[in-house]
């Protein structure tokens, strides 16, 4: 049940329940002594107190009662409608115990008032008639709090229960995952990382020179496997991201120029509260372009630019490769992995030649929404 701040509806039905009370003790009475006037203000007081019957039911319930009593003690003869909403709304919200004091208490307050106030002259019959009904009545609004208590509460039991199959469904998943890529990559990245160990460690024992392309290889087999690792961490722990993201940005940029390649970093702005998904998401962005520059782009020079705006994360990564603007662009699996990336942060992507030379990869990512 809400219980946020008190909206128009619960003023709307507070104000018609107020009115309908007011109306109704007018219309019973034919004097208006100061005491009546008395009567007619608890009367109003109230039905406008119903307005805070979600946020404050126990408050409500006691305002609700004293206003009751008071206004029979007053000599206005009105039912306790005001009360059987506020008992309705205490139950529901889970008060049963108080609510069942609180009306036995009513019971008894309530015929004593009209005697006081001289109401209940009449045959003894009618009064036990009257007390019945209001006994049926609060028995009826006390029903219908429960039954739409344990309706909410059945529909709460409900969204758990769906919310957690789907969290254990998602976990089967990601385990099922995470041995498949144990099974299949772990293997062979070890068996590509191993050889390339031993061919380094073999030509510096020979005392050959140790060509460029196996460092590369190495050092890309000791990543591949780091990479694989954290992956399959995150995906046994509970999916949480693994560790890399902007940090390690510089660490990208160092690693492509041992390839030879003349790689910049540029960071513009100040970094901010960056969520975690747009981190990881910008580390592999850096990642695939630069490992794309070092396979395809027979580049001498690339530049990685990171730019921190007020509420966006642009990032750009040139090279002057051998693409030009009439060059067809055929998408690979890489790129296409970068574009879904960056759409379902709700950024955008640009990959195409630049008119001067060379290949560009532009993204814009948002930061202010997401975080």
């Amino acid at each position: 049940m809400g219980r946020g701040r008190i909206g128009v509806r619960d003023w709307a039905i507070a104000a018609g329940v107020a009115a309908i009370l007011l109306v109704t003790g007018l219309t019973g009475q034919r004097s208006a002594t100061n005491l009546d006037l008395l009567g007619y203000a608890l009367l109003t007081v109230g039905g406008l107190s119903l307005a805070a019957r979600r946020r404050a039911p126990v408050p409500v319930l006691a305002a609700t009662g004293l206003c009751a009593v008071g206004h029979q003690a007053a000599g206005v003869d009105v039912p306790a409608v005001a009360y059987l909403f506020a008992v309705y709304a205490a139950v529901r919200a889970g008060h049963r115990t108080v609510t069942v004091a609180a009306s036995v208490i009513m019971l008894a307050a309530l015929p004593l008032a009209a005697m006081a106030a001289g109401l209940h002259d009449t045959s003894e019959a009618f009064a036990q008639a009257r007390s019945v009904l209001e006994l049926a009545w609060l028995i009826a609004a006390g029903a219908a709090g429960e039954a739409l208590r344990q309706a909410e509460r059945r529909a709460d039991e409900a969204e758990r229960t769906r919310e957690e199959t789907a969290r254990r469904r998602a976990d089967e998943e990601r385990l099922h995952i995470a041995r498949e890529l144990h099974d299949s990559l772990t293997h062979q990245i070890s068996v590509i990382k191993v050889q390339a160990e031993v061919a380094v460690h073999l030509a510096h024992r020979r005392g050959d020179p140790v060509p460029e392309a196996l460092l590369v290889i190495r050092e890309a087999g000791r990543e591949a496997s780091r990479e694989l690792r954290a992956t399959l961490e995150a995906l046994r722990d509970d999916g949480k991201a693994p560790p890399h993201g902007l940090d390690h940005v510089p660490e990208l940029v160092q690693r492509a120029r041992t390839t030879g390649l003349d790689a910049t970093l540029t960071i513009e702005g100040q970094r901010p509260d960056v969520p975690a998904a747009v981190d990881r998401t910008v580390y592999r962005i850096v990642q695939e372009s630069l490992t794309n520059i070092a396979r395809h782009a027979a580049a001498e020079t690339a530049s990685v630019r990171i730019d921190y705006r007020p509420d966006t994360l642009a990032i750009q990564i040139d090279d002057d490769g051998k693409a030009t603007p009439g060059t067809a662009l055929v998408p690979g699996v890489g790129l296409l992995g970068m574009r879904e990336r960056v759409t379902a942060l709700g950024g955008h992507l640009r990959a195409e030649p630049r008119s001067e030379g060379g290949f560009t990869v532009q993204a814009e990512l948002p930061v202010d929404r997401m975080s």
